[in-house]
């Protein structure tokens, strides 16, 4: 959102392309401040930035089959205190995955258009 409302500044300001927007002027500017210095954002984000690059090494590193178990542990021989459940979500956030050994889950998808069955127990409503 912000770089499509600083595309389109210089035509528009920013107040009406926020109010067509779902987005407040103020959350723009906050998150303008907070690339400029990123020292105001949360330690959270600052952690979760510094420890991406570490997780992807790890990936890397092991031929991209590690899943969050083995990566969390290896990260862990390293020497980095960090949560499972923080490396499970960063390498969900990075779209990495380990190997799956067994069959890949499928699902069935729905067709809606196709017509629902008939009552079977032949209920009055």
């Amino acid at each position: 959102m912000v770089g499509f409302i600083d595309a389109h500044r210089k035509a528009h300001e920013i107040e009406p392309i926020c109010k067509a927007l779902p987005v407040a002027p103020s959350t723009y500017h906050d998150q303008l401040a907070k690339w400029a210095d990123p020292s105001g954002r949360s330690e959270r984000a600052r952690s979760d930035e510094a420890l991406r690059p570490e997780i992807r090494r790890v990936f890397e590193e092991n031929f991209r089959v590690y899943g969050v178990r083995k990566v969390w542990h290896q990260l862990d021989r390293e020497g980095f205190d960090i949560a499972r459940c923080t490396v499970a979500r960063l390498m969900k956030d990075i779209g990495i995955h380990g190997i799956i050994r067994r069959k890949p889950h499928k699902t069935t998808i729905p067709d809606k258009k196709a017509p629902w069955p008939l009552d079977k127990v032949k209920r009055q409503f």
